[in-house]
């Protein structure tokens, strides 16, 4: 198995995606990376991280899109920008997967542009696991669209509820509304919008508006909210945890083992849903753990055959 990794792309590139690759290229068997960027720079970090010449090789890309450019005019002005080249990769059949710690927005164009959507889908999601006491809530969309439309949501419900099945094998997922109160009544526009078209919806186990604290309750499987609200509850929880650790020290408690299903960097990264292909979207301050689990987590999503699985679900349901 092939993986492309964007090893420009990142607050710590690309240093800690090397350093990440090298431990997948030692760990994972059978899989070869393609490390995508400048030749001379990945070449000299490969040196330095003592690397024993198996498991990876280097695809030249000149050009890098930085955290604060524009995605869509960035990807037209840097046609050789590595997030693009690693996605054209997997587009040509030269890998099966890609991987990227860089510009989210870029990274979900470059997918659209070479790989389109399933048909009945206007725009990807990030949907990532939230873990909780019996297991995970896959939570979508986290990050890939701030503003969306009550359809777009209901296209996220029924992705979500496809990813559940096929990565954590539950038969009938059941899926929430992220709102401000349980009631049918409460929530945005978009969400009443939303909620209406949900509940009449055939073939999705829909159990109505969840609230914030249901995503650790297990009350749903797949709990549906737009990009905007999805990012800011991983970082309050990534800020939480952290704040709990700190302090927990400071009182002598060790809270490593407590804590460690919280620590994003063991997840690694969340695929992107909705694309006729495999894309990891890491966080973007991904050290060399977090760089390896997601690598990891690609290879996962191609070994379940997640891309013919969703759209096998989605064509049941629609």
């Amino acid at each position: 198995m092939r993986i492309a990794v964007d090893a420009m792309g990142g607050d710590y590139a690309p240093q800690e995606i090397v350093k990440g690759c090298v431990k997948a290229a030692d760990l994972l068997s059978d899989v070869e990376l393609i490390l995508v960027g400048d030749r001379e720079v990945l070449e000299e970090e490969l040196r330095r991280c003592g690397w024993a010449g198996r498991g990876i090789r280097i695809h030249h890309a000149s050009q890098v899109i930085e955290m604060n450019e524009h995605p869509a005019l960035a990807l037209r002005k840097k046609k050789d920008s590595s997030i693009m080249v690693a996605t054209m990769l997997v587009k040509a059949g030269e890998a099966e997967a890609v991987v990227s710690c860089g510009n989210t927005g870029a990274q979900m164009a470059a997918a659209l542009f070479a790989w389109g959507c399933f048909d009945g889908i206007d725009r990807p999601a990030i949907g990532t696991l939230i873990p909780r006491y019996n297991g995970y809530t896959v939570m979508l969309d986290v990050g890939a669209n701030v503003d969306v439309k009550a359809e777009q949501l209901v296209q996220f419900a029924l992705m979500g509820s496809a990813y559940a099945r096929t990565a954590l094998g539950v038969e009938n997922p059941r899926v929430g509304l992220l709102s401000n109160g349980e009631e049918e009544t409460k929530g945005n526009q978009v969400t009443l919008a939303a909620y209406a078209r949900l509940k009449d919806l055939n073939g999705l186990n829909f159990v109505g508006n969840v609230e914030g604290r249901d995503l650790f309750t297990g009350r749903a499987d797949v709990v549906v909210c737009d990009g905007f609200v999805g990012n800011t509850i991983l970082k309050v929880m990534e800020g939480l945890i952290g704040e709990l650790m700190k302090r927990l020290q400071d009182a002598g408690i060790d809270s490593r083992e407590l804590l460690q299903d919280f620590d994003y960097t063991r997840i690694g990264g969340a695929p992107l849903l909705g694309v006729k292909g495999v894309s990891v979207v890491c966080h973007g301050s991904s050290r060399a753990e977090a760089v390896y689990n997601g690598i990891a987590q690609a290879v996962r999503c191609v070994n379940q055959d997640m891309v013919a699985s969703l759209n096998h679900s989605l064509a049941a349901v629609g």
